[in-house]
């Protein structure tokens, strides 16, 4: 819910503020001049004179201004050490305060990973050789932020144990530089660059160091940092967040700030006061749990969109096509599902494949709790039912049973990075050729996402044969009355929804179904091109 913007309130008392700490390039940062919602590219190219990172679209798509984040990661057991985290990210959207506690590398740090070690050790990084090697740098702007999101692939490959020589899948590396845009269409020599970067002997970071420098960063106590524009509260314990949320009801509630980021960087708001909930490890979590006889996805509101739909694809492999269409990874890696669900943009990925599975939302205020289905959860456009202090604590998935079938479709203009015409989220309960129960939700069509329920009803108890299919295509229209904007006309929406459900039913019929390669017709992408 956006609630309205208001003047700095007064740090609440007992909370001492202190400044900005985080590391880059080796030197411990103190920052306490700046306003709340500076960008880390600003701050890089306009304090520090780091001017590699370059500002290109500043809206988070086009990948030139990416970093690598590491940090302490707090979805780790609380009773292990904590992992390493190491994430790409848009430094156009990461707000200064959000790096409180945190390691930033940026393109000048990398000749020199490992280089200290070893006197013989080339100039460049294997990651920048390559690029050279392999022709990946056209007119040289896009370079950096290329660069630096091969740097975390090279690091979690080599991370996860795989031998020297060996490299993710041509469709795997792609995947991972969707969120970087070549401006000279000079895919093929970059992808060929990923691959050629692990032949070169390893080098790597210095984790050992990185672990000591978040140690000391880790010591420090929570954020709360005060400045003339805003105050920046970082709570790290569940119970001090939800007092302080219902303390400021009317502070900003923060994110991974990739939707919110562009109210400052595109339309110039002052956001007042912001509430930040990244560092409360308890909301990162996620685990199973049963409820009857059935198994649930139990997700903290602060967990990433990557941690998140990761963790649903391993459990649900359904969705994870639109799990690697949803943004691009460095937004992944920042955005959070509580933020994506809050947000309740009716053309959102996210609400359309949760209501389908009849997820349920946990919203606190203080101490207390209640639990509210997702599709209750939202009231008209861009308005849902959090009251003022509420937030999203948890979501819970229902997992699929046996006898149950998932699809989620997503029509949009380019394959990666777009934003949905339409999103439709399917689940049926089909049982000796008859459909026991449906839902069906989709986005697009409504001021919010919304679940179609006429087309429900001609769908519950009865055969999943092709008239059933058409009364719950006429249904349709008694659900949805969609409008025209730049995507999309309201004519083709209405297609589009009812051709979903014929390709839903050409898939999952009881006689003669088809393979998901016989229902779709997909153009090559640079995912496809070899060398």
């Amino acid at each position: 819910m956006n609630l309205p913007e208001s003047a700095p309130m007064s740090i609440p008392d007992a909370l001492p503020t202190r400044p900005i700490r985080f590391f880059h390039r080796g030197t411990l940062h103190h920052v306490s001049d700046a306003a709340p919602t500076r960008s880390l590219l600003h701050w890089l190219r306009e304090d520090a004179h780091c001017t590699g990172t370059k500002e290109g679209c500043n809206e988070g798509d086009c990948g030139a201004c990416t970093v690598v984040v590491v940090d302490l990661d707090p979805a780790s057991a609380p009773q292990t050490e904590p992992a390493l985290r190491l994430r790409n990210l848009n430094a156009c959207l990461a707000f200064l305060p959000t790096l409180d506690g945190k390691v930033v590398l940026t393109v000048e740090d990398l000749a020199g990973i490992d280089a200290a070690a070893d006197a013989r050790a080339p100039a460049l990084h294997p990651v920048q050789q390559a690029l050279v090697d392999c022709h990946g740098s056209q007119c040289g702007f896009c370079t950096p932020g290329f660069a630096m999101t091969m740097t975390a692939v090279y690091e979690r490959h080599l991370e996860q144990g795989h031998a020297a020589g060996t490299c993710p899948s041509r469709q795997q590396l792609a995947d991972d530089l969707a969120g970087n845009l070549c401006r000279c269409t000079g895919y093929r020599p970059i992808l060929d660059a990923a691959e050629r970067m692990f032949d070169a002997p390893p080098r790597r970071l210095d984790r050992a160091a990185l672990r000591t420098q978040l140690q000391q960063l880790a010591a420090q106590p929570p954020l709360h940092y005060a400045h003339a524009e805003g105050h920046f509260h970082a709570p790290r314990d569940l119970a001090e967040f939800a007092a302080l949320r219902e303390r400021l009801p009317q502070a900003r509630l923060l994110g991974g700030a990739t939707d919110v980021g562009l109210w400052v960087n595109k339309q110039f708001r002052a956001l007042g006061d912001i509430v930040s909930i990244n560092e409360v490890a308890e909301l990162h979590r996620i685990h199973l749990a049963t409820q009857g006889d059935r198994d649930e996805l139990v997700i903290g509101a602060a967990a990433t969109l990557e941690a998140a739909w990761g963790a649903m694809a391993s459990h649900l492999p359904d969705v994870r096509e639109v799990w690697q269409r949803f943004a691009a990874p460095p937004t992944r890696h920042a955005g959070t599902l509580g933020g994506n669900l809050a947000n309740g943009s009716p053309i959102g990925d996210g609400a359309p494949t949760l209501m389908a599975l009849g997820a349920r939302l946990v919203l606190r205020r203080g101490a207390v709790e209640r639990t509210l289905p997702l599709e209750d959860f939202y009231l008209a456009y861009m308005k849902n039912a959090l009251q003022p202090g509420e937030f999203i604590a948890r979501l819970i998935v229902p997992l699929t049973r046996a006898s149950e079938v998932l699809r989620i479709w997503k029509v949009s203009k380019r394959y990666d990075c777009d934003i949905s015409a339409v999103c439709g989220a399917f689940l049926l309960d089909i049982a000796h050729g008859h459909i026991r129960s449906a839902r069906l939700a989709y986005g697009g069509l409504a001021g919010t996402v919304q679940r179609a329920a006429q087309a429900e009803a001609a769908l519950a108890g009865q055969p999943w044969t092709e008239a059933t299919l058409l009364a719950a295509q006429a249904a349709l229209a008694q659900d949805f009355q969609p409008l025209t904007d730049l995507r999309a006309s309201a004519a083709y929406r209405r297609q589009i929804a009812a051709n979903l459900l014929r390709r839903l039913w050409l898939e999952t019929r009881p006689d003669d179904p088809l393979d998901a390669t016989q229902t779709t017709v997909r153009p090559a992408t640079f995912h496809e091109v070899q060398p």
